[in-house]
């Protein structure tokens, strides 16, 4: 069925006074897109507006730089190839794609944007409803002659695409009419030829006519008049302007000529490839330079249209010259056809985006290359190697020091000056002599234990006669550490990555950007010691975390370093790779009714106090009912008071009390500051199964003198970390003696607790024969298995030792 009537604000232009009557009939609420339907042609004579003839530079510059500067995008045109726009069986439109696409447009409209739409999809619209027409009317005449029941095969004629496209114009507009009334905006039709850009008089009305449609918060949606416009002519193009032959070359034009900001070329395709996609060595381009058109190679042109990726290339290199930014994506995957263009606006690392500036180093996925190729590498060292590199790591620390302190006072100073950052975050910032000797000593621990991680064998069985199986423990890969406010956290994260040979890429917060940059220096200086320097790289580019975090075929493993929020924001954003970490830190200290009143105070003020922005630091005070009105439960008021903690009472612990403090909002709170919850409990066991309920399985406590009860508090509760008569604030990598941790997981798969050296290895089979097969062991076979245990066998690179 098709509509007969349109909606849409391009009926307006009916006739020459139509943009007063638009203007007069909105000044009287009426709607004026009642009006006639008219073409384009009846409005040029309208402007005398000047329309340039050679690609020119946007009045306020040239394209944008980076990714990130499109959310600064103004003026969008937005192009549908024919694959977007149409089905696969190349008759009709992909109604579900088009109005995704649709609802993104207008929300960027509705945002303030000016939005244009290049479209294709006339001709298949068109082929649609004369096949229809043409099945209908063969039907007709064999009924007529041969009887109803006796119909015969009937084959359809090759349909001409400029009549497909005569009959197919009108219900694309409509389609569009309707979808966009949805979100109460307007459209308006333009069908242009590139005649009409070779008649300086036609191009300044269209000029006009754009100009005041985005004015009016109108979108126009623009097509090649395909019933009418004549076989592209090959090398065409006029010096310095290029030729309409497909909606590449006109999305390109009208985005130079109209100055747009940004060009979003959506086909069937995730981007530019290097080589022709589906090749076994395509790499998708995420940055495309002028000049690299030499790096790559094309295939074939997309199922539909005229155009290919060469054109689209082409297109995209002549717009960027004229000072609008492309990005070429795929606008027919489903899984992100529904915020493709909202992605790209927002600066998302989606599709190839083509750039005039080339950045001083490596891209980040050059970088990551250099990391995993070096750090294979660093894993086939010896182990004493390894050990050399961190205890210089260790040394460098304290040797330049001044250095480090002054890149640090920088940063301190700049944070200060902005405001941006909470005591508690400028405290983790801030280095010392100190800090920076108790990093090269834990560096040192970690140095000593590296000595037998890799090539560590964990389980040896004799599979049958002289067939051997090892299970060693061998590196992840790459991992990429993530972490912000916290520039200690670089120096223990490298050494923990050199122990275990895995390469590491880093990405620290701006605000640590001087200190980070010098520790990451003092890094690879290390490293290059035994020819490795590049197993460690520092992103140092404008890269989003988000981005990041899609680098599936490039990274491991990630591991957050920071608030409950950055995690819980890559734990949502990596798809396909696994993050070791925990969102949030709620941590428990139960004090039970036989607990130690010295002991009690002591653990709490600790727990508390010590450093309230720490992840395991307590948030939430377990008090047993019957130290309720004691002196015990006072006392520990009192301490708290006198340390200036805010104190939220839980909904139980508020049933006892006339008078108390403020009723806690959510018992699953992680406070981070001098605050905590205090909820009482009627004993161990309601303390066990409140933590289970609202805690994070990160650390929690219990303050009791009676045996007993603490081993089944300690074997009942499934937490990550479990002290008994011990401050929370032990949960870390280096009181526990690992010298330091990547950070502490709550999972419960693979690492788990503070996470040190052995959290980041894995382990592979090695089975060694001689001619073993399968078929060796069948029924017909002339062996059997024997799946004896051996002693333990170290296989370490080089060498081969019995332990």
């Amino acid at each position: 069925m098709y509509l007969q009537r349109m909606f849409s604000c391009s009926r307006l232009l009916a006739r020459p006074d139509a943009l007063q009557t638009f203007r007069r009939a909105a000044s009287q609420g009426k709607n004026p897109s009642s009006s006639p339907f008219l073409t384009l042609h009846a409005v040029r004579q309208w402007s005398n507006v000047p329309f340039f003839t050679v690609p020119l530079a946007r009045a306020h510059g040239k394209s944008f730089a980076h990714r990130s500067d499109l959310r600064q995008a103004k003026r969008i045109v937005v192009k549908l190839g024919s694959a977007v726009v149409t089905r696969g069986d190349e008759c009709g439109l992909a109604l579900g794609r088009l109005a995704s696409i649709v609802e993104q447009v207008a929300v960027l409209q509705n945002q303030g944007r000016e939005m244009m739409i290049v479209t294709s999809g006339a001709v298949a619209f068109g082929k649609q409803r004369l096949r229809h027409e043409i099945l209908l009317s063969q039907s007709v005449r064999q009924a007529l002659h041969s009887g109803q029941n006796q119909l015969k095969d009937m084959s359809l004629p090759v349909l001409e695409a400029r009549a497909c496209a005569a009959a197919g114009q009108s219900g694309l507009m409509a389609l569009y009419e309707a979808m966009f009334t949805q979100y109460s905006t307007c459209t308006a039709q333009i069908l242009v030829t590139n005649l009409d850009f070779h008649d300086d008089q036609k191009r300044r009305n269209l000029n006009s006519t754009l100009h005041e449609l985005l004015r009016m918060n109108i979108v126009p949606i623009i097509n090649t008049n395909d019933a009418v416009v004549p076989p592209p002519e090959p090398n065409s193009d006029l010096q310095g302007v290029i030729s309409i032959k497909d909606n590449d070359s006109l999305a390109a034009r009208l985005a130079v000529e109209m100055r747009a900001d940004l060009l979003i070329a959506l086909s069937d395709v995730e981007g530019l490839y290097d080589s022709p996609p589906g090749s076994d060595d395509a790499k998708l381009l995420d940055t495309f330079y002028p000049g690299d058109q030499h790096s790559i190679t094309y295939g074939t042109k997309s199922r539909v249209g005229i155009g290919g990726m060469e054109a689209k290339v082409k297109a995209a290199l002549w717009a960027l010259q004229g000072g609008t930014s492309v990005v070429i994506a795929n606008g027919t995957h489903p899984k992100v056809t529904g915020h493709v263009i909202t992605d790209i606006v927002e600066g998302k690392k989606v599709g190839t985006f083509f750039s005039e500036v080339k950045p001083a180093g490596p891209t980040v996925e050059q970088q990551t290359e250099m990391a995993r190729s070096a750090g294979r590498t660093l894993a086939s060292l010896e182990p004493e190697q390894r050990s050399d590199i961190i205890c210089a790591l260790a040394d460098l620390l304290t040797e330049r020091k001044d250095e480090i302190l002054s890149a640090n006072k920088k940063d301190m100073e700049h944070a200060a000056s902005t405001g941006r950052l909470s005591p508690a975050l400028l405290k983790r910032l801030s280095l010392s002599s100190s800090k920076l000797n108790s990093l090269s000593i834990g560096l040192r621990q970690i140095a000593v234990s590296s000595q037998d991680s890799v090539g560590r064998v964990l389980r040896r069985t004799r599979v049958a006669n002289n067939l051997e199986l090892e299970q060693i423990t061998v590196p992840i890969g790459v991992l990429l550490v993530i972490f912000e406010s916290r520039p200690d956290c670089l120096p223990q994260v490298s050494a923990l990555a050199i122990a275990s040979g895995n390469a590491l890429l880093l990405k620290g917060g701006k605000e640590a950007a001087n200190t980070n940059r010098i520790l990451h220096e003092l890094a690879q200086e290390a490293l290059s010691i035994h020819g490795v320097k590049d197993a460690i790289q520092l992103v140092s580019t404008r890269e989003e975390v988000e981005d990041l975090c899609r680098l599936e075929k490039m990274i491991d493993l990630i591991i957050p370093r920071g608030s409950s929020q950055l995690v819980r924001d890559i734990q949502r954003s990596a798809k396909g790779i696994p993050v070791l970490g925990h969102s949030e830190g709620i941590c428990h200290v139960y004090v039970d009714h036989e607990a130690s009143v010295d002991k009690a105070i002591k653990i709490i003020r600790d727990s508390k106090c010590d450093y309230p922005a720490a992840c395991n630091a307590m948030e939430t005070l377990l008090v047993h009912r019957d130290l309720l009105r004691t002196p015990v439960f006072d006392q520990i008021i009192d301490m708290l008071r006198t340390e200036h903690v805010k104190i939220h009472a839980g909904p139980k612990f508020a049933s006892y009390l006339t008078f108390s403090p403020s009723e806690v909002k959510s018992l699953r709170t992680e406070y981070g500051d001098l605050e905590c919850c205090i909820e009482v409990v009627d004993s161990m066991q309601e303390a066990i199964d409140h933590i289970h309920k609202y805690g994070s399985s990160h650390t929690d406590v219990i303050v009791t003198e009676n045996e007993d009860t603490a081993e089944q508090f300690l074997q009942q509760l499934d937490s990550a970390c479990v002290f008994w008569n011990a401050s929370s604030r032990f949960a870390d990598g280096y009181r526990f003696g690992l010298g330091a941790e990547v950070g502490i997981s709550t999972a419960r798969i693979h690492a788990r607790g503070p996470v040190g050296l052995e959290g980041l290895l894995t382990s592979k089979w090695v089975l060694r024969g001689e001619g073993h097969t399968a078929a060796d062991f069948s029924e017909q076979g002339s062996m059997t298995y024997l799946h004896e245990n051996l002693p333990v066998a170290q296989i370490l690179p080089g060498r081969r030792t019995t332990s």
